[in-house]
């Protein structure tokens, strides 16, 4: 579909142009509380100035979202078939809307307190309960690729923490008997590489997330509520990566200073470690078409990398506030995707 197409198919869907609205927003929430993330650690070190480091992910969330699609967009397949919201186009598209709506409420709140809520599980949660609201159970719920949410969820957790602390580990042995100013230099280096490594696996991920709901509100707009297969275009890469870039200069602040300065004080060979690890647990992750929070796993990379250290290094009560928010937010984006659901249906049905 071309963007003049698809503009076309806006002006005369009303729902569409909401839903498309909605989801703009959903992506700009993701760049103030997701994006921010990948370059968090490169920051917090000091090793490039927060708004090159904003540039920096702009350019390669794009080409994330890019290259990736092209070798593999299983991510983006695994969210289009997800869930099923019924043989009805049309109740389809404002459910939809709904659950958009859900996800900027949710996440607009948990930026509000400082926590780096996941955009990714709150649009997993938000578009189930849409669908569960939809057809009154939950066989909108595509349990075969819904389980990929939860291998995703271990995979994040576990391998990002496993990971960031081995890393750091072999880092030290590696550099012990270097030259400390000269081992200095070099992490504040590969820092920035690894930043824009983080950068372009957010866009790998979280781009294609977002990209599926596109293309699920544009079929729901023709009437199609059963094609299970797209092509992506580029306007619409470009169009992702731009609003989550504009996303990360608005509201990055905050996430930054919470993920990168106040969990865990980070030395730059901390630093890279961190971003290493989750870089190689999203690149895994999105080879496996398994969707998981680049959130989760940069958090816990960092966890893992200042327990390499001392367990003390970790400020624990940081990690409660970021544990607490990933528990409920399946479920309270889910409810909250289900009762806006409910009301959107009420009114537009």
């Amino acid at each position: 579909m071309s963007i003049i197409d698809f503009l076309d198919s806006m002006m005369s869907s009303p729902m569409l142009f909401v839903s498309t609205v909605l989801t703009l927003g959903v992506i700009l929430v993701n760049g103030w509380t997701d994006a921010p993330n990948a370059i968090a650690t490169c920051v917090s070190t000091r090793a490039i100035e927060v708004q090159k480091a904003i540039i920096m992910a702009a350019v390669f969330n794009f080409l994330g979202v890019l290259i990736m699609t092209y070798i593999n967009h299983s991510v983006a397949m695994t969210i289009y078939n997800m869930v099923d919201f019924g043989g009805d186009a049309r109740l389809s598209l404002i459910a939809l809307c709904a659950a958009m709506a859900a996800i900027v409420i949710w996440a607009t709140a948990a930026w509000y307190f400082g926590i780096p809520t996941s955009e990714s599980h709150a649009l997993i949660a938000g578009i189930s309960g849409a669908a569960v609201a939809i057809q009154n159970s939950f066989a909108g719920i595509n349990g075969s690729e819904w389980i990929k949410v939860i291998y995703g969820i271990f995979l994040s957790t576990i391998l990002g923490f496993i990971l960031g602390f081995i890393t750091a580990k072999l880092t030290v042995l590696i550099f012990k008997n270097k030259n400390r100013l000269k081992s200095e230099r070099f992490f504040s280096g590969v820092q920035v590489a690894g930043g824009a490594a983080m950068a372009f696996m957010h866009g790998a991920q979280d781009g294609q997330k977002f990209m599926a709901i596109f293309l699920l509100g544009a079929a729901f707009s023709r009437g199609d509520s059963t094609s299970s297969s797209f092509a992506v275009p580029i306007w619409l890469m470009v169009l992702c990566s731009a609003v989550m870039g504009l996303g990360t200069s608005i509201g990055g602040l905050r996430i930054i200073k919470s993920v990168g300065m106040d969990m865990v004080k980070l030395k730059p060979y901390q630093g890279f470690s961190a971003d290493l690890s989750a870089t190689l647990c999203l690149l895994l992750s999105s080879l496996t078409g398994i969707p998981v929070s680049t959130t989760h796993t940069k958090t816990t990379a960092i966890m893992g990398v200042g327990a390499a250290r001392r367990i003390s290094n970790v400020n624990w009560s940081v990690v409660k506030d970021l544990v607490l928010t990933w528990v409920f937010t399946f479920p309270g984006c889910g409810l909250l995707g289900f009762f806006m659901a409910k009301l959107f249906l009420t009114i537009f049905a």
